[in-house]
């Protein structure tokens, strides 16, 4: 009489069950029912045949010595098997269950393996318990068959059944277990390593659990988990290990990180300034190792040396420093010190796991010590430690180079390099040692430094100075920075207009006209003959008209005031719609009020050269015009009258631009009461480039396509406060090659497709109109 398994299994056979035949290699698909081996799940089965014994491997194709997951077992005469996918049956689960008695989970399927060895046929199991699973092995016939399961060519069981008589015997082993670090377990079974803080228990149903130390924490010992140290450092800012804060206020390196432990390895943040001179921002990481350096930039680029590395989110080691990158950064870890330096370009985070975290040195481990001390000269972009070296050299017997250094340090760390700054400290020590007899050759032709006073026989204004105005070539006077400020605070070229009953002037500043490249002879007003004169001791250049020479200002009056107005312009100034010469238009205006006169001051406008000409790439000239009309050709004066809920159509006109190159695209427009335009109440017209859904009245016209866009909207008040309406815009100039600069403005939603927009750094323009009731 059959056993009861072996009577299944030839029942399931005759059942008709779906066939997988195996040939000498064959790859088989047994995803229908997932074998869970060990802790590691599979979906295919890897079955060959050689001279000596048939395998089937879990994860690739059995040779010996290949260390995978496999069943092994002698080769059968014909190299060739059946297999077949059964259905869970609850007789047999209850019979595999007493043959192991460790299985819990409920049987799902199996897999099925039919073969002949010599005088027996063999029938191979494995079943599905979930997590659980089991092998059993079946023999009809004479003789011995053997199998071992194995897992990286470690036997972990085996089974065998040796049949005396011609009869049925069976073997089963439960193949459950569990997986940590490349170490099976058995279910009901775990270690416990308290000198690394690891405890990894196989439960019962064959379910991974471990513990240990966080992904912030270090084992101590005696599982003991501490917390590690970390030392965070973004913008100018180092937050230390114990939570204290400094501020680096310069352009240099500075060390970090550093340990008696490894006494060439150096962890260093470089600081460089960005949009303002005065605050300085993490702008590089570098780990100095083995004699060679490790440079973490911004953009995930990182650097051996002069080389550019390639990296992933797999590690790769590179001269002991463990180097990964992935889309949050990039991640060097030095595993001998137990350290990990993260940087994402912005901001750097060092963690200091174990013994290194109580022997720290650098900003990392006391941010309040000297940053003097723990500023590395030799790793910032200055020349001064050229006094270390010949010809300075044979000098520093006698005079002492680390005073000269520090104060060079000191200064070019905070101050460009420019105006023979960096020449300044190595000419003041290369005369203390003439003073001592030494006489270094060669000096100047080592540094591109001149011996010669800096600018000799120049003399500049006390709101000037003398530096280069080309490096290593000529010099002029520059404009102070304290007294520039006023004037680019504003973006204009020079101080407002001075209106009196008969005259008016305007002074522009010799030395921003000089700062923009601009020959203030060859600025006139719309007379030509009328010229700016140029004060020889202040350098100032002032522009102006009187009654008996009114330079082509041009006179208008309405009820209530009288105008002049006049431009400042340069000689080859045109109004075409390109020009490859750069062009200067300062327009500027008295008003008096009649009968009486009283004195009007204003102030060059924002659409004027000032900031024409910082504009990068483009020089152009930027109008606003409001009209009457939608053909655009009745223009609103000054004595223009417009009602309440009139509609008019508003300009906004560059000349200097090509149109096949660039696109003018007006980002925003809102009105105010008063001339400020972040001053409240407020009304938005264009918002995102796309006219305001709560102002049905508005449209917007040709946005982005050209050099010019156009938009209407009804007139309106503000209820209540002013009577007057300030109209700001804010434009941006597009490049068309390779962008679409056309925003894109859905119902109701409105959205604008930025993404695709390329902004040019100098290029933002604003302007404003107003009108008063």
């Amino acid at each position: 009489m059959l056993c009861p398994l072996l009577f299944l299994s030839a029942f399931i056979v005759l059942a008709g069950a779906q066939q997988q035949t195996i040939s000498e290699s064959s790859v088989l698909d047994i995803s229908s029912c997932p074998i869970t081996y060990y802790g590691q799940t599979y979906g295919k089965l890897y079955a060959n045949f050689t001279r000596e014994v048939i395998a089937f491997c879990f994860d690739k194709f059995y040779n010996p010595g290949n260390k995978g997951d496999c069943i092994v077992g002698s080769s059968p005469d014909k190299r060739r098997a059946a297999l077949s996918i059964v259905q869970a049956d609850s007789f047999l689960e209850r019979w595999i269950r007493n043959k192991t008695q460790t299985i819990q989970n409920s049987l799902r399927c199996s897999v099925q393996i039919i073969m002949q060895i010599r005088n027996l046929m063999m029938i191979l199991n494995l079943f599905n318990f979930g997590t659980e699973a089991a092998l059993s092995l079946e023999a009809h016939g004479t003789g011995l068959v053997a199998l071992q399961t194995r897992v990286s060519d470690v036997v972990i069981d085996t089974l065998a059944v040796n049949n005396v008589l011609n009869k049925y015997r069976n073997d089963t082993v439960d193949i459950s277990g569990c997986r940590h670090s490349g170490t099976v377990y058995k279910p009901g079974t775990g270690t416990v390593d308290p000198e690394i803080c690891s405890n990894v228990t196989c439960s019962e149903t064959a379910t991974l659990q471990t513990s240990g130390c966080g992904p912030l924490e270090y084992c101590q010992g005696n599982g003991i988990c501490r917390l590690a140290s970390t030392c965070t450092v973004t913008g100018p800012t180092v937050i230390d290990v114990h939570g204290h804060m400094n501020s680096i206020q310069d352009r240099c390196a500075y060390s970090l990180f550093s340990t008696p432990l490894l006494p060439d390895f150096l962890v260093l943040g470089n600081f460089r300034d960005r949009r303002r001179k005065d605050v300085s921002f993490l702008d590089s990481v570098t780990l100095r190792v083995g004699g060679h350096y490790i440079h973490l930039e911004q953009g995930g680029r990182v650097q051996l040396d002069d080389s550019t590395l390639t990296l992933s989110s797999s590690s790769q080691l590179v001269h002991g420093v463990q180097l990964s990158k992935d889309q949050t950064g990039v991640t060097a870890e030095l595993t001998k010190l137990s350290i990990s330096v993260f940087f994402d370009g912005d901001t750097a985070q060092i963690v200091l796991k174990g013994p290194a975290g109580s022997s720290v040195e650098g900003l990392c481990g006391n941010s309040s010590s000297s940053l003097s001390d723990l500023r590395l000269s030799e790793y910032s972009s200055t020349s001064c430690n050229l006094l270390k070296e010949a010809p300075f050299s044979s000098c520093n017997t006698d005079i002492d180079p680390e005073p000269y250094i520090t104060a060079c340090t000191d200064t070019l760390c905070k101050y460009p390099a420019v105006s023979g700054l960096n020449c300044q400290f190595l000419k003041a020590y290369a005369r203390a040692c003439s003073l001592h007899n030494h006489t270094l050759d060669g000096w100047t032709s080592n540094t591109g430094c001149s011996s010669e006073a800096f600018c000799q026989d120049r003399t500049c204004s006390d709101h000037e100075f003398c530096g280069e105005k080309t490096v290593g070539g000529d010099t002029r006077c520059f404009c102070r920075t304290i007294f520039a400020s006023k004037y680019q605070e504003n973006n204009s070229l020079g101080d407002a207009a001075v209106c009196k009953e008969n005259t008016a002037s305007v002074t522009l500043v010799g030395c921003l006209l000089e700062d923009k490249d601009i020959n203030y002879s060859a600025l006139q007003l719309n007379d030509p003959t009328c010229r700016g004169q140029v004060d020889e001791l202040t350098h100032m250049v002032t522009f102006s008209f009187n009654s008996s020479n009114r330079c082509g200002t041009v006179v208008t009056t309405n009820n209530s005031y009288i105008i002049y107005k006049n431009t400042i312009r340069s000689q080859n100034y045109s109004s075409d719609v390109i020009t490859r010469k750069d062009q200067v238009q300062i327009d500027f205006s008295c008003v008096y009020s009649q009968p009486s006169i009283h004195t009007a001051t204003f102030r060059i406008r924002d659409w004027s050269v000032a900031q024409r000409i910082t504009s990068g790439a483009w020089n152009y000239t930027l109008t606003i015009k409001a009209y009457t009309d939608a053909d655009r050709t009745q223009l609103v004066e000054w004595n223009s009258e417009l009602q309440l809920n009139e509609k008019i159509w508003m300009v906004l006109k560059t000349d200097g631009l090509d149109g096949s190159m660039v696109s003018v695209v007006t980002d925003s427009c809102w009105a105010t009461d008063k001339a400020s335009p972040t001053s409240s109440p407020r009304h938005d017209l264009i918002i995102n480039g796309c006219a305001n859904p709560a102002d049905p009245t508005v449209q917007v016209e040709e946005n982005g396509l050209a050099t010019s866009t156009y938009f209407s909207f009804n007139m309106f008040r503000f209820t209540g406060g002013s009577s007057d309406i300030f109209l700001h815009c804010q434009l941006h100039l597009c490049p068309k090659q390779g962008n679409n600069c056309i925003p894109t403005c859905n119902t109701p939603a409105r959205v604008r497709r930025s993404a695709s927009l390329t902004y040019e750094p100098e290029a933002p323009a604003f302007i404003s109109v107003s009108w008063t009731y």
